[in-house]
C-alpha cells in the first residue's frame, strides 16, 4: 500500500515546489509504521508508535495555507498524544509486572497465567492498551478528527485510511495474550467499538460527498475491528 501511495504522489504533486519534502515525509511515516510492526521489545514499540504519530502530524500539516487542514491536524494531535501516554504507561506496567521488556517473553508468561494470578498492574496495563488502541483508531468520542483530515493531500488520506488507522487493532492483537487476562478491557473494546461501528455506519449514509462517506466508513470499520477484538 505504501509503495502505491508513494508512486501516486509522484504524479499527484508533479511540479510542486515541496514535492521532495512530501515524498520524504511519506517514506519517514512508512518507516515508522514498519518499525512498529516489527518491534520485538517495548522500547522499540513505544518509539515507533510515537514516531508514527509525529510523522503523520507533519504530513497533515503539509498544506499550512488551508485553515481546515491545520485545524484537523490539531484535533488529531490531542487524542494521539493521549494515546501515546497510555501506551507508555501500559509498557511501563508490563515491564514491571512481567520482569521483561521483550514482547515475546511477556506474551509467553501471560499465557502461563490463570485468572487468579493476574495482578492489578496487569489489569491496568491491559486497560491502558485498550485506551491507546481506541484513541489511535478514531473511536467515539475522539473520532471527530478523522473526517476532517480529508482536507490534507489525497495521498495522506490514502495512507491513513488504508493503513495507519489500523495501528490500534494491531496493538490489541499483538498483546492478545495480555488482553485476554482482563475481561473489563475486552468489555470496553466491545462496547465502544460496537457503538462506534453503528454510529459511523448511520452517519456514513447521510454524507453528500464521496470523500465524507469514505471517512465515516473508516470510522465504522475501525469500530467493527475493536468490537471483534473485544469479543476475543
Amino acid at each position: 500500500v505504501g509503495a502505491i501511495v508513494v508512486q501516486y504522489s509522484r504524479n499527484y504533486l508533479d511540479g510542486d515546489a515541496r514535492q521532495g519534502a512530501f515524498i520524504g515525509g511519506l517514506c519517514q511515516t512508512l518507516a515508522a509504521v514498519l518499525l512498529l510492526v516489527l518491534a520485538g521489545n517495548l522500547f522499540q514499540l513505544v518509539a515507533a508508535w510515537i514516531a508514527t504519530s509525529l510523522s503523520l502530524h507533519g504530513l497533515l500539516l503539509f498544506s499550512r495555507d488551508r485553515p481546515a487542514a491545520v485545524l484537523a491536524a490539531r484535533k488529531k494531535f490531542i487524542p494521539a498524544g493521549l494515546g501515546d501516554a497510555c501506551l507508555l504507561g501500559a509498557c511501563g506496567l508490563l515491564a514491571s509486572s512481567f520482569g521483561s521488556s521483550d514482547i515475546g517473553t511477556i506474551l509467553e508468561r501471560a499465557r502461563a497465567l490463570d485468572a487468579v494470578s493476574v495482578s492489578g498492574s496487569m489489569q491496568a496495563a491491559a486497560l491502558l492498551l485498550a485506551c491507546a488502541a481506541l484513541l489511535k483508531s478514531a473511536q467515539f468520542p475522539t473520532h471527530g478528527w478523522l473526517p476532517e483530515v480529508m482536507e490534507t493531500p489525497t495521498p495522506v488520506s490514502a495512507l491513513l485510511h488504508a493503513g495507519i488507522i489500523n495501528a490500534g487493532g494491531f496493538l490489541v492483537i499483538r498483546f492478545a495474550d495480555v488482553m485476554l487476562l482482563s475481561a473489563p478491557s475486552l468489555h470496553v473494546l466491545a462496547v465502544v467499538g460496537g457503538f462506534t461501528a453503528l454510529f459511523g455506519s448511520v452517519v456514513m449514509l447521510t454524507q453528500p460527498s464521496i470523500k465524507g462517506s469514505l471517512a465515516w466508513s473508516t470510522v465504522s470499520q475501525m469500530g467493527f475491528m475493536m468490537l471483534q477484538c473485544g469479543f476475543g
